[in-house]
């Protein structure tokens, strides 16, 4: 049978406001009594009333986000990781997670929506393009939002978190330049979304800094599954001057890139050399490929959390504050799928 507030009050021997204060995080409760109240919770499953507890607080108890949806828009293993972390970290704190999907056309709409419902307590965005129209719109709801990524062209005067993409893939193109590679070949995300365009700059970034020419290189874009990495890797390797080493903007991709190569007889970090950026997904692990994978490493999942902690946090941030801002550097992990470029290139072997 469930426990009711009162009932928990009188467990503790505090009154039941007091209770609803620390369970709201209402600064005015000490933490010694925050934690009392918590112990108590676990150990009875209590449960708030929502319906209450928002007439009380004036809060949702949720946060939100929107999906697209349509015929071509896959949802994938990253997103889920993404979507993994945000949900514990939710749950931690019994907040809800409203997800609204929406056409992709509608996404502003559906935003102003949801933000106007109350059924939300803060936004946020991920997946971001170049000149993203979601954030300007952000800025003029009156609610708490943070974007996952950063866009391009338009200013980064609001809260963020994200990765160092195009330091993540400088540092890879620049062992692989250091190694002897000349020719690279990139297997990138959707081509309007930012990681993949920081990620491709950062690359050309390396190669000029080298005296490299980055005209006319093998990158190719599209959904970031093994699918995709063995067509894209196979298309690469057929090329008249096919690249020595070719970075993957993702684990998954890296998959389909192993399988092009394996299928071309060619022995990775021998004939051509392969770095992959890992998202920590839970059941990709790069050292348990047949030949273990260079990564630039960042967990989605990690960042998911991240997320959520900040969204909760931000319920108790004046309006006027200054935009928190988060840019995680990524590690290079160097394994057995990178080494010096082939003395002879392929085509010269024919």
């Amino acid at each position: 049978m469930s426990i009711k507030l009162k009932q928990l009050a009188a467990h503790l021997g505090l009154s039941q406001t007091t209770v609803s204060r620390a369970l709201n995080g209402y600064p005015e409760v000490n933490e010694e009594t925050r934690q009392r109240v918590l112990e108590a919770v676990r150990e009875t499953g209590y449960r708030p009333n929502k319906a209450a507890q928002r007439l009380a607080t004036g809060r949702a108890g949720s946060i939100g986000l929107v999906m697209p949806v349509a015929a071509g828009i896959e949802t994938d293993v990253h997103f889920s990781s993404f979507l993994s972390g945000l949900g514990e970290a939710a749950q931690r704190h019994d907040v809800h997670l409203v997800i609204n999907p929406s056409s992709p056309e509608e996404e502003e709409t559906t935003f102003r929506r949801l933000a106007a419902s109350g059924n939300v307590d803060a936004l946020f965005i991920a997946h971001v393009r170049r000149e993203d129209p979601r954030i300007p719109m952000l800025r003029t709801l009156q609610i708490p939002y943070m974007v996952h990524g950063r866009a391009i062209g338009q200013g980064e005067d609001y809260p963020f978190l994200d990765i160092d993409n195009e330091g993540a893939f400088y540092d890879a193109a620049r062992l692989l330049i250091d190694l002897g590679h000349r020719r690279i070949g990139l297997i990138n995300g959707q081509e309007q979304l930012t990681f993949s365009i920081r990620r491709e700059t950062g690359m050309k970034k390396a190669l000029l800094e080298a005296g490299l020419p980055v005209e006319d290189l093998p990158i190719d874009y599209g959904f970031m599954t093994d699918e995709f990495g063995y067509r894209a890797a196979t298309r690469f390797l057929e090329a008249t001057v096919p690249p020595t080493a070719i970075l993957c903007s993702s684990t998954v991709i890296a998959l389909g890139a192993v399988r092009a190569l394996n299928r071309a007889g060619l022995k990775i970090g021998e004939d051509v050399s392969l770095i992959a950026h890992d998202d920590v997904l839970p059941l990709l692990k790069p050292e348990h490929f047949s030949v273990p994978l260079t990564t630039t490493t960042s967990s989605l999942r990690a960042a998911g959390a991240r997320v959520a902690e900040r969204l909760i946090a931000s319920r108790e941030q004046p309006s006027d504050a200054p935009p928190e801002q988060e840019l995680w550097r990524t590690e290079l992990i160097r394994r057995e799928s990178t080494g010096p470029a082939p003395r002879v290139p392929r085509s010269a072997r024919i």
